[in-house]
């Protein structure tokens, strides 16, 4: 049940964030939207203690709109959005912070991401040694 409770919220939260800002554009007076085409980047990334993804319970999520502009429940969601972009939305490419010295401590902490970057279809899951390790990756994504 855990595992079918989570892809519940992950699809939910993904289906909020692909399409929330779609709700907004059919309200608004025609020719009011954006100039041109533009490759849809929203994302939902979860948060929670544990193994895998299969058995963790998302303890956090957030929502990362990335196009046409940064928006969500990040909280950090320009400078998360910025990052990414200049990892080329390879969430692997995204360093280790020199400056952050971390304990040795196992409490491992999974973090997954789902939804679409420039178009296309994201997945990921990684498990950090303890969440002082996963927020030094990168400066803002997975900081939430």
């Amino acid at each position: 049940m855990p595992t079918t409770a989570r892809w519940a919220a992950a699809l939910t939260l993904t289906a909020t964030a692909v399409c929330g800002p779609l709700a907004g554009s059919a309200l608004a007076a025609p020719g009011l939207g954006p100039s041109g085409l533009y490759a849809p980047s929203a994302l939902v990334l979860t948060m929670g203690h544990g193994d895998n993804a299969a058995t963790v319970t998302p303890e956090r999520a957030v929502t990362l709109n990335c196009a046409p502009t940064a928006s969500g429940t990040h909280p950090a969601a320009t400078e998360a959005c910025a990052e990414l972009r200049g990892a080329g939305g390879d969430f692997d490419a995204l360093t280790v912070r020199d400056e952050v010295f971390c304990t040795k401590q196992f409490d491992p902490v999974v973090v997954t991401v789902d939804g679409v970057w420039q178009g296309k279809r994201v997945s990921y899951e990684r498990t950090f040694a303890n969440e002082c390790v996963k927020n030094s990756y990168g400066m803002t994504v997975f900081t939430f």
